[in-house]
């Protein structure tokens, strides 16, 4: 690790401690003045030292899990959410354990209170925090190393992270290999893009011989590779590649929890769901639901359900189309309850049915993937699983990601599968409903968006 990497993490541990340590502080003193003289037997010193240490543990675990700490790495805007998501789980999750202490269900009035201060408290740190990291720590400075004529692509997605990264060069494998080799320390980090395996490998090794940082593009095979085994014969590192990337054992736990999990979720929703579809038959008449042929594992065909978001018979013609930031086939309902997610809460039903799961790659029209597959023939991979309501993608990517990027996260999902990651991943969501542009509509003159995604 250079020393700017060893400042980094040091400045990141020293602002991220604080802002854990004030937190605590703050609802350890809610604790003490307002809850603890109200359970049957009051704490004192080593009590409330546990008390603190487990809010702590619980207010680490969701920071990092939502990414509130990621100071440099995210927006403000992001990190608030994140960390405002963070604190209000940790606050859900200690309001039960007060309960469970009290044996019956105490105020949450000065909980809440104490979360206000904790909100504002974490609002100063992050503009504080931000703003202490980009004055100490300028932008990387990248050497963008691409092939073909898609660089376009990435370097507008470095210009939104300004802060985060400043793209210096662009040189094109194309040209010169000795002058890309020269030009390579020059640089603190090279972004390898779209280039074939040959040059790739010899950028990689001049990278990597002078110290400078290296982001890859991944292929569709890199992406496979990395979910492999590591194994020894006698002598011979190997990697080891299954063709199932699920084990028997996983699937059928992974069943369980699609089968509890989604029973918990409509009895939770059900009041939800219920004013959703008198809304939607209130707002033009039409049916509530909306059914739709989709593929699961094995291009196994199903009909999806959703409540109903545009007007009846919105693709009379049968083909594919989607769905534009303003289009008028989206009913007013329609519009709410796209951007809530709530449209999707029927699938519920598919996964109960064992059509679906609740996490995986979103389940495509048989059309839309024998389009793709003759685009990326790697897109029939997705349905080595079971499709899910939510994913990698949806999680990590947007409505209008390109599908060869959706792929990619997709692949990584399922070559990396773990009930943990499942988990993870559900938490995520909720955080995803409301981040601006997850579930936005694609441009209108866009011809690289996921049209299963997009449309009903």
């Amino acid at each position: 690790m250079n020393r700017k990497q060893f400042q980094k993490r040091s400045y990141l541990f020293a602002t991220s401690l604080l802002i854990l340590a004030m937190e605590t502080g703050i609802m350890l003193y809610v604790w003490y003045w307002h809850y603890n003289t109200g359970i049957p037997k009051a704490f004192y010193f080593w009590g409330h030292v546990f008390i603190a240490v487990v809010y702590f543990v619980i207010l680490l675990f969701a920071s990092v899990m939502y990414g509130g700490l990621k100071i440099g790495s995210f927006r403000m805007i992001e990190l608030t959410l994140s960390q405002g998501f963070a604190t209000l789980v940790t606050n859900i999750l200690f309001y039960g354990i007060i309960c469970l202490l009290s044996y019956r269900l105490p105020t949450i009035i000065p909980l809440f209170i104490g979360m206000v201060v904790q909100c504002f408290i974490v609002g100063l740190w992050i503009i504080a925090a931000t703003l202490g990291f980009r004055a100490l720590f300028p932008p990387v400075d990248v050497l963008l190393i691409y092939g073909g004529k898609s660089h376009n692509i990435i370097i507008e997605k470095f210009r939104t992270r300004r802060h985060q990264f400043t793209v210096t060069k662009a040189m094109s494998v194309s040209g010169n290999m000795e002058g890309i080799y020269e030009e390579v320390p020059k640089h603190e980090a090279v972004m390898l893009w779209d280039i074939p395996n040959e040059q790739r490998n010899n950028v990689f090794k001049c990278c990597y011989e002078n110290d400078v940082d290296i982001y890859v593009s991944p292929k569709i095979m890199d992406i496979v590779l990395k979910g492999s085994q590591n194994l020894h014969l006698f002598d011979t590192p190997l990697l080891f590649t299954k063709s199932d990337p699920i084990e028997a054992e996983q699937r059928m736990v992974k069943r369980l929890f699609d089968i509890f999990a989604s029973v918990v979720m409509i009895l939770i929703t059900s009041p939800i769901m219920l004013v959703t579809a008198v809304a939607v038959k209130l707002c033009d008449g039409g049916s509530v639901f909306y059914k739709q042929i989709r593929c699961t594992r094995g291009n196994k065909e199903f009909k999806i359900i959703k409540f109903r978001s545009m007007i009846e018979h919105a693709e009379e013609d049968g083909r594919a189309r989607l769905a534009s930031k303003n289009d008028d086939r989206i009913t007013p309902v329609g519009r709410i309850i796209r951007k809530l997610r709530i449209d999707e809460l029927p699938q519920l039903f598919n996964v109960i049915a064992g059509d679906m799961s609740l996490v995986g790659p979103r389940p495509e029209r048989p059309d839309i993937i024998e389009e793709y597959t003759k685009m990326m023939p790697e897109f029939s991979y997705r349905t080595k699983v079971k499709a899910g309501i939510t994913g990698y993608a949806q999680v990590y990517g947007k409505y209008n990601t390109r599908p060869y990027d959706k792929l990619k996260l997709d692949l990584f999902y399922i070559e990396n599968f773990s009930v943990w990651l499942d988990l993870r991943l559900l938490i995520l969501t909720v955080k995803t409903l409301f981040m601006i542009g997850s579930a936005e509509g694609v441009a209108e003159q866009s011809e690289e968006s996921d049209a299963g995604d997009n449309n009903e």
